[in-house]
């Protein structure tokens, strides 16, 4: 199981082909079950508030309910995440407050990696951080 971050959702429905070429080809894969991926709520909430400043809010909100659906079921951020994930902020100056608990739910669920085109979360131990525009080769292997 693998952990998504809001980049991964965001760049796969962007203008952009070249970004959004390899986030869409994780989502394809989820979708045909040849891997298996979860996020946060927290996550789909910030997707739909990234995705509605540029575009309407109902088409955000019809995407974020499609990606919530497609990654059931959605891992709840439980108080020892939450610990984890705030010293994961304190000790890691790269990390935000939002991605360390994001980084503690992935290592806190044994998940194989945490996809993210962010590139902090490399710097937090013991977590596998997957880039989809560098190593998403790593997730098919």
């Amino acid at each position: 199981m693998i952990v998504l971050d809001t980049t991964v959702l965001a760049y796969a429905v962007g203008a952009d082909t070249k970004l959004a070429e390899p986030n869409l080809r994780i989502l394809e894969a989820v979708r045909d079950g040849r891997l298996e991926a979860t996020t946060t709520a927290e996550v789909i909430q910030e997707f739909a508030h990234v995705y509605a400043r540029r575009r309407d809010r109902a088409q955000a909100a019809q995407l974020a309910r499609a990606y919530a659906e497609l990654l059931m079921p959605l891992a709840v951020v439980d108080r020892a995440e939450l610990e984890a994930g705030l010293a994961l902020f304190e000790q890691v100056r790269a990390l935000g407050a939002f991605d360390g608990v994001l980084a503690a739910v992935a290592l806190g669920r044994g998940a194989e990696a945490l996809v993210s085109a962010d590139r902090a979360f490399g710097a937090v131990p013991k977590l596998r951080h997957v880039d989809p525009f560098s190593s998403i080769e790593e997730l098919f292997a």
